[in-house]
């Protein structure tokens, strides 16, 4: 823990430039941070235990704080002082946190191996309260002042679901609607949808919000045994975008990966002749539109925006012609030659899919089916399906963040970190969707995370606030900093340096001082 004895504050931080008066709150990011443990280290750099930061912007001033995630996967490997605990790519052997052995014929005995609680990807609010999250069915609620790590939750309890995606998307309640797998039941693999209340009934309030979870709607995979990997998906007024990508997860392999002595990374594969298909979900009525979307073989990982626009989903992704980018970041490859010597074979392109829902019915085969001004085309086949192709908005860009004002409506920029064929961000990019116009800040030996969109009170327009982005300098003797930026012009506001050394991380929030709790509550 980084933090003065007896303050509760953090650490203060000495600013540089200008800081807004307005910005009064909590900047809290997660990502991985420990990687070896004792004499064992992990395999990759998504399998490292969660390490928790965060900026507090106070009466002008700037605290950081940092604490490793208090899991139950933390404290069994910590004790035992080796990796104990398995993680997707890193494979713990043998395992006395869990009768990991006797799960491992678990396709057979309808379930799967149970998952770590290292929750390392993202945070979440749920009502008043903030939970770090990955892509198990378990996420762990922290104190977003403190960052200790509080109860665990185990979303199979509620809802049949083994995985689970770490961007859910909020509605006008406050309502969380996430996407999670389910494959309890053999030969029944489905992708579910599933709404966690902000609040529960005032005669109930000694429960939590998620024993009310429930499904909203379940979407049957094309394939029973190999359902596709998802990180994130899509929202509009009226519908939930999701895309079935042909980069699977064996579960056969993935059952009997211990006992073969892989990792369950290795039971990921692309297949690079399938196609991607859309699903889209009524939000009111709860049914997937009955048309068949597709798309040439891609994956994705992170959805930017999507939005209706005259009986049209537009949506906007991050998409690859390959899987490469995961092998990327094998800690084998991680040297100080890293940036040279690996390159992607395939760069983030960002692609503008165009899909339209209402269309005409007795249209010719063979004609596009858009109507909107774009070069993206839906064409229809000869057996009712109709094939999408999509206009390039730009290329190289990853973690992208909007103006969650914005979220499931029609918008104009994105924040994102900028990498060409290495996977490691050089630059803060500010993209307008509609010119394609691009604005960018950048130094040497600077490695940004992702930005975060932070609007000013009383914003009007969608750029009018602060972006906000932890820097990693990859020169020894140069301090990691957080930086502003004026979103509008892109130009610094000020940087807060942070004199300790400060982790890559991965995702976040900030939380306004308004929703934090009163520190003497």
């Amino acid at each position: 823990t980084l933090a003065f004895p007896g303050r509760n504050t953090g650490m203060l931080l000495l600013f540089s430039g200008h800081l807004p008066t307005w910005l009064q709150g909590v900047l809290l990011r997660n990502g991985p941070g420990m990687h070896t443990i004792g004499d064992t280290k992990y395999n990759h750099w998504f399998d490292g235990l969660a390490l928790l930061h965060s900026f507090t912007f106070k009466n002008g001033e700037v605290y950081y704080r940092s604490k490793y995630l208090r899991s139950d996967t933390y404290n069994c490997n910590i004790e035992a002082n080796r990796i104990v605990v398995s993680e997707f790519g890193t494979m713990a052997y043998p395992d006395p946190c869990k009768n990991i052995f006797a799960k491992a014929f678990s396709y057979l005995s309808h379930t799967i191996p149970e998952f770590t609680d290292n929750c390392l990807i993202n945070i979440m609010k749920s009502g008043d309260d903030y939970y770090a999250t990955s892509e198990t069915n378990f996420i762990r609620k922290i104190d977003p002042q403190t960052l200790e790590t509080l109860e665990k939750v185990d979303y199979s309890k509620y809802v049949a679901v083994n995985l689970a995606t770490s961007h859910p998307h909020y509605d006008s309640a406050g309502n969380i609607l996430n996407m999670g797998t389910s494959i309890v039941d053999k030969g029944r693999t489905k992708y579910l949808l599933f709404k966690i209340p902000s609040s529960v009934p005032e005669k109930e309030k000694k429960k939590s919000c998620f024993k009310h979870m429930e499904v909203v709607c379940s979407i049957p995979s094309r394939s029973l045994l190999q359902p596709s990997y998802y990180h994130s998906f899509g929202i509009t007024e009226n519908y939930i975008v999701f895309i079935e990508q042909p980069f699977k997860l064996d579960i056969v392999k993935l059952a009997t990966a211990y006992i073969r002595g892989v990792n369950w990374a290795s039971c990921l594969a692309f297949h690079k002749e399938d196609k991607t298909w859309f699903h889209f979900v009524d939000r009111k009525t709860k049914k997937e539109v009955s048309t068949k979307f597709y798309t040439d073989a891609m994956v994705l990982y992170h959805h930017i925006n999507a939005y209706e626009e005259d009986g049209h989903v537009v949506f906007d992704i991050i998409a690859y012609k390959d899987n490469s980018l995961y092998d990327m970041f094998y800690l084998k490859k991680l040297n100080k030659d890293f940036e040279e010597n690996n390159k992607l074979t395939s760069i983030p392109t960002c692609k503008r899919f165009v899909v339209p829902l209402q269309y005409d019915k007795d249209a010719e085969v063979g004609s596009n089916l858009v109507k909107l001004p774009t070069s993206a085309t839906a064409v229809k086949e000869k057996d009712g399906s109709i094939y999408c192709q999509p206009e390039i908005l730009c290329e190289g860009i990853e973690l992208p963040r909007v103006n969650y004002d914005y979220n499931g409506k029609k918008y104009k920029y994105v924040y994102a970190t900028e990498v060409q064929w290495s996977p490691v961000p050089t630059k803060i990019a500010k993209l307008n969707v509609q010119t394609k116009e691009i604005l960018h800040w950048g130094e040497e030996h600077c490695w940004p995370s992702e930005p975060i969109f932070v609007p000013s009170p009383g914003a009007r327009e969608e750029d009018e606030g602060v972006v906000l982005t932890c820097v990693v300098v990859s020169e020894p003797n140069k301090a990691p900093f957080l930086l502003i930026l004026d979103a509008k012009t892109f130009k610094e506001l000020g940087r807060a340096t942070v004199n300790v050394e400060m982790h890559l991380d991965l995702h976040g929030v900030f939380i306004p001082q308004n929703d934090l709790e009163d520190e003497t509550e």
